[in-house]
Order: structure tokens, then C-alpha cells, then sequence
């Protein structure tokens, strides 16, 4: 039994009486080839079955055609129950798939995952690469585009040096609308289960909660959790500890807010009519939690999809603005 022979380009050539280099133009995307030849060789590629080297035509492009998503996090968080994993992946993989680009998933949570994906991309492996879910003043991002690595992330860095493009939601804006519907309802001493203030998220979305309080002289009751429902579950009770006669919660996350939830029942409280209670993310569990949640919504597949998008942008040199920031919506349901 013999193995049959790859495609070449020059078997291509042949058929369809062009030139190699021809050939070549027509399947790295040359648009200055005449549609009738280009016609002509894709015939034959279909014909004969030829399959580029990729390795050959990164060497005529310069380009992998693949974009790394970075997540700063172990793999026991990624595939945690946490559905902001899923949804950004999702979001950034549906739109480089419709641009026929291939998605590099990486994690980095350690220091020798910094070095690892720092190695891999400053090595060409990737056009470019987007980063989510960062924690305080990591290096990376700063370190990839001094290097001219096109760079974006998802939520603003804290730091980074040259500054690099983001893609975020309108964290405080969200909160605030969702700690004045607890004030309208009558909700009178409302604390709050923040999100981890190495994040971004977790530090914007605590100041649109303190400054909203603080505008209509009440008083603040926090505190921190790590965007797990574990965390939920300990920091509402640390709350019913520290102010048994609170009357709402604002919680950063929804999963923290499914933990906040069972907390409440654990220590009979009835939500909404002792405790009313507001999440943030709008996740399915939400809509399906004992109550169904209030909850503030980020459009997390929207995100991804707009990281994606100014990705490309930026792997093709046009310009694209420092930044951009998708609104936020509260969502009423039982819960508050």
C-alpha cells in the first residue's frame, strides 16, 4: 500500500497553467491576481485537494493567523461553576471563527505561566493577544506591547506600561442603579458582598456602591469576597454578624449571590421581605435561583465579541479607540 503524495504548489501550477509564484499570490490572499486566474487555481485546489503549509505561508505573511486569550487564573477557577469563563471564551472564539483565525486559550496562574505565554507569544506563535480577568498590577500586558505585540484586555488594567486598549462594562453606573432601586423600595441599611480589589471589577463596582450610599446619607456595611459562591455564602453571614437588622445586600456577583441566597435561608431570613437582595452579571442561574435574582447585567458575550473585534483591528494596523465601554441594565425580579 503506497501513501498518497501531498498536493505542491507546483501540481497546482500545473493544472491550472499558472505560474508557482502565481499560485502562491492566489492562496496567501493576494487581491491584485484577475479574478478569472484566481478562479482558476481555486479550481485546482479543490480539484487536487492541496492544503497550504501553514508554517511556509506564516513565512511569506508574517502572520499565525491564530490570537491567544489570556486568563490570568488557574485552571481550577476557569472550569469553576463561574460562567464568566465560558461566556468571554465563547464570545472572543464565535467571532475569530468568523474571521477564520484560531483561538489560543491560555492560562497564567502563576509565574511560571507569565514566563511560559510571554515566551510563546514574543516567539511570533500568535498575532496577538487578548487578556481577561487580570489581577492587579500584572506585568504582562505592558511587558507584550513593548515588545509590539498588538495587546487588549478585557476590563481596564490597573497598570500597564505603554498603556494598552480595553474592552469593559460600565461597573459603577450598573451598581448605582442598582443600590438607588434598594433606596426607592425603602431599603434603608444595604451593605454589600464586593468583588476582590485586585480587580477592576471588583474595585469599580465597590465605589458605585459607596458613592451612591454615601449621596443619600446612609451608612456602608462591606465586605470582600472573591467572586465564588463560597465566598457569598461566608461574607453574608460575616454581614448578618456585624448587622443582623440589615434590610439589602448588594452582591458583586451572581454566584456570590447564589451563596448570599442560601445564607439568608440558613438563618431564616425571607428575601425579598427581610433581605432583599441584588447580584451582578445576570448568569442563567439568576433566572432559575429561590427567588429568581435582581440582578445588574454586563453583556459578557457582547465583551468578548467586541475584544475580538478590536483585536483584528489591531493585528491589521487601523486604528481603534483607547478604549471601549458597553452599558449595563438592571434587571428586576423577585429577589428585590
Amino acid at each position: 500500500m503506497t501513501t498518497r503524495e501531498r498536493p505542491t504548489l507546483e501540481a497546482v501550477a500545473r493544472r491550472a497553467g499558472v505560474s508557482r509564484a502565481t499560485v502562491s499570490r492566489v492562496v496567501n490572499g493576494s487581491t491584485t491576481v484577475a479574478a478569472t486566474i484566481r478562479e482558476a487555481v481555486n479550481r485546482a485546489v479543490d480539484e487536487l485537494g492541496y492544503v497550504p503549509n501553514q508554517a511556509a505561508r506564516s513565512l511569506v505573511t508574517q502572520r499565525t493567523d491564530s490570537v491567544a486569550l489570556i486568563l490570568p487564573e488557574t485552571a481550577n477557577r476557569v472550569f469553576s461553576d463561574d460562567l464568566f469563563f465560558p461566556a468571554i471564551i465563547r464570545g472572543v472564539g464565535m467571532e475569530l471563527e468568523a474571521a477564520d483565525k484560531q483561538l489560543v486559550l491560555m492560562m497564567t496562574g502563576s509565574e511560571a505561566g507569565h514566563h511560559r505565554v510571554e515566551r510563546y507569544a514574543v516567539a511570533g506563535h500568535v498575532d496577538g493577544v487578548v487578556f481577561a480577568s487580570i489581577h492587579g498590577a500584572d506585568p504582562l500586558p505592558g511587558a507584550l506591547a513593548r515588545r509590539g505585540i498588538p495587546v487588549i484586555c478585557s476590563g481596564r488594567p490597573m497598570t500597564a506600561e505603554p498603556p494598552v486598549p480595553y474592552v469593559d462594562v460600565d461597573h459603577a453606573g450598573g451598581v448605582a442603579a442598582a443600590v438607588r432601586h434598594l433606596i426607592a423600595g425603602g431599603r434603608r441599611r444595604i451593605a454589600t458582598i464586593a468583588g476582590p480589589q485586585d480587580m477592576v471589577a471588583g474595585v469599580e463596582r465597590l465605589a458605585g456602591y459607596t458613592a451612591t450610599l454615601r449621596a443619600a446619607g446612609l451608612p456602608e456595611l462591606v465586605v470582600e469576597g472573591d467572586f465564588t459562591r463560597e465566598s457569598g455564602i461566608t461574607g453574608m453571614r460575616a454581614l448578618l454578624a456585624r448587622d443582623p437588622e440589615l434590610d439589602a445586600v448588594f452582591v458583586a456577583s451572581d454566584l456570590m449571590a447564589h451563596g448570599a441566597l442560601m445564607a439568608l435561608r440558613e438563618a431564616g431570613r425571607q428575601v425579598s421581605g427581610d433581605v432583599a437582595v441584588i447580584g451582578f452579571d445576570d448568569f442563567e442561574i439568576s433566572r432559575y435561583s429561590d427567588p429568581p435574582l435582581t440582578t445588574v447585567r454586563q453583556p459578557i458575550g457582547e465583551m468578548g465579541r467586541t475584544l475580538a473585534r478590536q483585536m483584528l483591528l489591531l493585528i491589521n494596523g487601523d486604528e481603534i479607540p483607547e478604549s471601549v465601554v458597553l452599558p449595563t441594565e438592571l434587571i428586576v425580579r423577585d429577589s428585590a
